[in-house]
Order: C-alpha cells, then sequence, then structure tokens
C-alpha cells in the first residue's frame, strides 16, 4: 500500500496574469456552472520545481539544446574549430539510443530532454576523448554513430531529485522514462471569476511641447481572486526513484512542501508583483490513495459581509474536510494539520500549527516511520 503527502492550499491574488493562453487572457474552466480563473498545474510546477532544485543545489534543465550547449562549450573551453564542434553536438544526439535522437536544422534535438546541468560537461568530456574518430568522421555523408552508446545514455538518463519526484518522459530512450512521485493539480478559483480588461498609456519623455498624445497604447488582461491549490506526492514512489535513501526523501518531500505553498507563477511579475502567500496551508498524510478537497467549490464560494472570499473558502474547506472524515470514518491517514492567517481553529483539519515549517515537519515526522515500512 502507498503513502502520500497531500497538501492543500486558499491563497488570494490580486491583480495578476500569472498563466496566460495563447491570446494573452488569463487561463479559465468552468466549474459548478461558474467561471473559474486558472492557473495550469504545468505553470505552478515549473515553479516548484525550480525552487526544489534551488534548495537542494541539483540543477537539471528540460530542454532541446543539449547539442547547441556541447557545441558551444567544445568551441569556448576547448577551441575546437566550429564544424568539428557542432558535428560533435549533433553525434550526442545520434549516439543516444539504438537509433539516436533525430535534430533539426537550428542544432536543437527534436524531442525534450531532462537531465542534470552537469550533464553537459560530462557530454563535452566524452567528446574530447573521442576527439580522432570525430575528426575522421567530419565530412563524411554517413559517419556512423562515433561516440560510445552506452555512455550517452547513461548521462541522459541520470536522474536529479526533482527528476525523481516530476518524473521524465522520454520514449525515445528505454529505460529514461521516469514516473513522478508527485502530482499538482491546476488552480482554481473558489468563486466566479473572469478576466478583466486593463487600457493603458506609455508616456514618450521626449515628446515636443507642442505634441500631444501617448507613445503607446494598448489592452491587457488580468484577473484576481481566492485560489485552491492541490498536489499529493506518493512517498512510497519517491522512496524508490531515490533507491531507498529515506534521509534524501525526507529532504526532497519538505522542500516540495515549502516550495508548493511559498512558489507563485512569475508571468507579468514586473507590472503586478502579485507576492502573496496561502492564507491556509492544510497537509493531511494517507495510505491508499490521495484526497482532493477541490469539490468543496463545486458551488461557488460568495463574499461574506466584508466583501471577502478567503475567509467563506476557508470555512468552506474546513466543512467539506469535516465531511470527507465522517465519510471516510479518519481510515488511512495517519496525520493531518494545518496553519493559517489568524487564529480562529478550524474543525475538520487536524491539529492547528503556527507556521507552515512546523506544519511540514509535523507532516515529515509523522510519515516517514510508516513509510520505512514501506521499503
Amino acid at each position: 500500500m502507498s503513502l502520500f503527502l497531500d497538501l492543500s492550499a486558499i491563497q488570494s491574488v490580486p491583480t495578476a496574469n500569472l498563466n496566460r493562453d495563447d491570446l494573452g487572457s488569463p487561463k479559465t474552466v468552468r466549474y459548478g456552472n461558474a467561471t473559474r480563473i486558472r492557473v495550469s498545474s504545468q505553470s505552478w510546477k515549473r515553479e516548484i520545481r525550480l525552487g526544489v532544485e534551488g534548495d537542494l543545489g541539483e540543477r537539471a534543465a528540460r530542454t532541446r539544446q543539449v547539442p547547441v550547449k556541447v557545441r558551444a562549450a567544445l568551441e569556448s573551453r576547448a577551441s575546437w574549430p566550429a564544424d568539428l564542434a557542432a558535428f560533435a553536438g549533433k553525434q550526442v544526439a545520434a549516439s543516444a539510443g539504438k537509433k539516436g535522437l533525430g535534430t533539426e536544422s537550428a542544432g536543437h534535438t527534436s524531442v525534450l530532454l531532462f537531465l542534470p546541468e552537469s550533464g553537459i560537461d560530462e557530454l563535452v568530456t566524452v567528446c574530447l576523448d573521442h576527439r580522432d574518430a570525430l575528426e575522421k568522421g567530419l565530412g563524411k555523408k554517413t559517419p556512423g554513430v562515433l561516440l560510445p552508446t552506452l555512455r550517452i545514455e547513461e548521462i541522459l538518463k541520470r536522474r536529479t531529485a526533482s527528476i525523481s519526484l516530476l518524473g521524465r518522459m522520454l520514449a525515445e530512450l528505454p529505460g529514461a522514462n521516469v514516473d513522478g512521485a508527485a502530482q499538482v493539480a491546476h488552480a482554481f478559483t473558489t468563486h466566479a471569476s473572469e478576466p478583466q480588461r486593463d487600457y493603458f498609456t506609455a508616456v514618450d519623455d521626449w515628446l515636443g511641447e507642442a505634441e500631444t498624445g501617448s507613445g503607446h497604447l494598448d489592452t491587457a488582461e488580468f484577473s484576481a481572486g481566492v485560489f485552491y491549490r492541490f498536489a499529493s506526492v506518493n512517498i512510497t514512489d519517491l522512496l524508490k526513484n531515490l533507491d531507498g535513501d529515506e534521509k534524501a526523501a525526507r529532504t526532497v518531500l519538505a522542500s516540495f512542501a515549502y516550495q508548493f505553498l511559498m512558489s507563485l507563477p512569475q508571468a507579468k511579475r514586473t507590472s503586478t508583483a502579485p507576492h502573496t502567500i496561502p492564507d491556509l496551508a492544510y497537509l493531511a498524510v494517507r495510505a491508499q490513495r490521495p484526497l482532493s478537497l477541490a469539490g468543496a467549490f463545486e458551488a461557488p464560494v460568495t463574499a461574506d459581509v466584508t466583501g471577502g472570499f478567503s475567509t467563506p473558502s476557508i470555512s468552506r474547506l474546513a466543512s467539506y474536510a469535516s465531511d470527507l472524515n465522517r465519510l471516510t470514518g479518519d481510515r488511512n491517514r495517519t496525520f493531518h494539520g494545518y496553519a493559517r492567517t489568524g487564529d480562529e481553529e478550524l474543525a475538520g483539519l487536524g491539529t492547528a500549527h503556527t507556521s507552515f515549517p512546523g506544519l511540514i515537519d509535523a507532516a515529515i515526522e509523522a510519515a516517514f516511520p510508516a513509510a520505512g515500512g514501506e521499503k
């Protein structure tokens, strides 16, 4: 039986456009016959990943630029001729897997790779070790595979903690796929909300005295609202991906939980600066399966007497959690607790904690004695 850490948050976000669609508008979703503002899981997940990598000092890159990076490194560090360096970059791709990875005219691979940033240095070293073979193959119409396939595969398939956490899909390279331990839901407003338009102008500072008007005018769209956010980490799968290293799993899980609560997509940040944190964080350690509380907001929340949505959203979440506790009989849940703005206690959400770090530490301690038995 698997063990999960479920994370829920209620977060108020002022004027912003955290995640745009193809027309530049805030993304939306219809839920409960009401339009809500939505932030995609991919958008928020990337910010979480970058935060986790920063915490751990272990960078990974999701990129098509591996051959380009190898070429640039060989030119700048080893003073290779441009044609030989470019050929070496293509050979790195061609030497991956039985059929190799395709490259396009600009030199990048035809598929996204996800590998540790340190892998570029290792790939450069492989090219340096096989320079003679590369020089002999340069200019040939069918040079074949000139770099050691197993060594290239080993580098491209290597994992970081964030890859173990969030997964990797690379069908072109057998054995490179990693089933991610984390699941991140699309965030959506707990209440009805629609994009709003903003007409703006930019002044030309050097207009002549007789000239009027602006240097630029346009419209943009933004939104505001109180979001419900949810994620879950399969602790058992995380331990498996980390080869049973419980200390590493604790560190990765704690970092993920903290970055889930503190991260924010960075779109339009210079013109909106919407840097809030959640008003409520709720963590639960569960066996068998995760439980999202999104259903609490299928009926859109209405504003309270002060006109706000945050307080009634928190109350709705706590009430819904109480209902789930009753329906499930609290089975398969070894821990739950919360931290919030204000000091009003909330029934149904477990033990109150004064801070996010305190809440995360309590959840980790509750999870791993049980998780250890799953190894």
